[in-house]
């Protein structure tokens, strides 16, 4: 993997608000979404991901400065530095002395990489001198003037979100559809009858790779897309049904749709516009089981002509029987 600093495209100098800026937007350019004719775009997204894994957390980003770890979040061989007072220990660690008379020692063992650090008081002129003062004043977590990080710890990989939009009719009957990750890998995701609008799906360990530890789950976002008839309610749904003047006045049949075919409404003599009529069990599947229903509204419409025999008619009415509907 490339250097870090060199994928974000910021000096080694760079500050901690400076690097998330660039990582925030070399996402949203690189972003699979946004590349969907790029086959290598799940690729540059992913490198990004690690290189900010990196830099992005200070502890992890300080071992990366010091070489204690790759590109890749490894760790590595460090040495030591030479110079008055440097010594080797016997066993499966070295150390070493810096500058200002601090100390590193590196040790591997059945516990992983680990480095630990302190400042040589006391005229430290010998490693055995060192060994006394880390390890001859208590046990692990309690050694007097070390400063100790361990880089054998593992750790879980981040998730990733995606969206995924289906049809009022896929949310009927339920389907498994193809959908492609971020990560460039397509899957297989399972969208059960009756979910609700918004609601998330989790995918376990199609997230990004762990270090020594499981990869991240991918989170997938459904949202049912509008329907040019229904709105959707929880588990019901909900309808306008247009009406002529005629059937309202004298009563009649009206066609109604429903997501299994369309079936036929009696409308009573005398129907206002805005009545709502039930359908039973004509909604989509509830979580629990079972169906909502559908609520016809009635919109009385008028033809889409008015001509001189239908104005006639309505003079002669509204001399002969006039009403106020908004009187109350």
């Amino acid at each position: 993997m490339r250097d870090p600093y060199e994928i974000l495209g910021v000096p080694k100098a760079a500050s901690s608000g400076d690097i998330k800026k660039a990582y925030r937007r070399l996402a949203k350019k690189l972003h699979p979404d946004a590349n969907k004719k790029d086959p290598k775009a799940a690729a540059k997204f992913a490198e990004l991901n690690a290189a900010y894994e990196i830099v992005g957390d200070d502890k992890k980003r300080a071992a990366f400065d010091r070489g204690e770890i790759d590109a890749e979040g490894k760790p590595r061989f460090h040495g030591f530095d030479t110079g008055a007072g440097a010594g080797a220990g016997a066993g499966s660690g070295t150390a070493g002395f810096g500058r200002e008379g601090r100390f590193e020692t590196f040790t591997w063992g059945p516990e992983g990489f680990r480095r630990s650090s302190g400042r040589a008081g006391g005229g430290f002129g010998r490693f055995d001198d060192v060994l006394s003062e880390m390890f001859g004043h208590g046990g692990a977590g309690s050694r007097h003037g070390v400063d100790e990080e361990d880089f054998s710890a593992s750790r879980r990989g981040q998730d990733i979100t995606v969206s995924l939009t289906i049809t009022l009719e896929d949310l009927d009957k339920g389907l498994t559809k193809r959908l492609r990750l971020p990560t460039g890998k397509d899957v297989d995701v399972k969208i059960p009858a009756g979910l609700t609008s918004g609601q998330q799906i989790r995918l376990k360990g199609q997230g990004l790779p762990g270090y020594g530890g499981p990869a991240g789950d991918a989170l997938v976002t459904v949202t049912v897309a509008p329907h040019p008839h229904f709105r959707i309610e929880a588990s019901n749904l909900r309808l306008d049904l247009p009406i002529t003047l005629y059937d309202a006045v004298l009563g009649g049949k009206a066609r109604v749709p429903t997501l299994n075919g369309a079936v036929e409404l009696a409308i009573p003599a005398g129907t206002n516009s805005g009545r709502t009529f039930r359908l039973k069990a004509k909604g989509v599947p509830a979580p629990g089981g079972g169906r909502g229903d559908l609520f016809a509204t009635v919109r009385i419409m008028l033809p889409d002509r008015i001509d001189a025999d239908f104005e006639q008619l309505m003079r002669q009415w509204k001399e002969l029987k006039p009403y106020d509907p908004g009187r109350d």
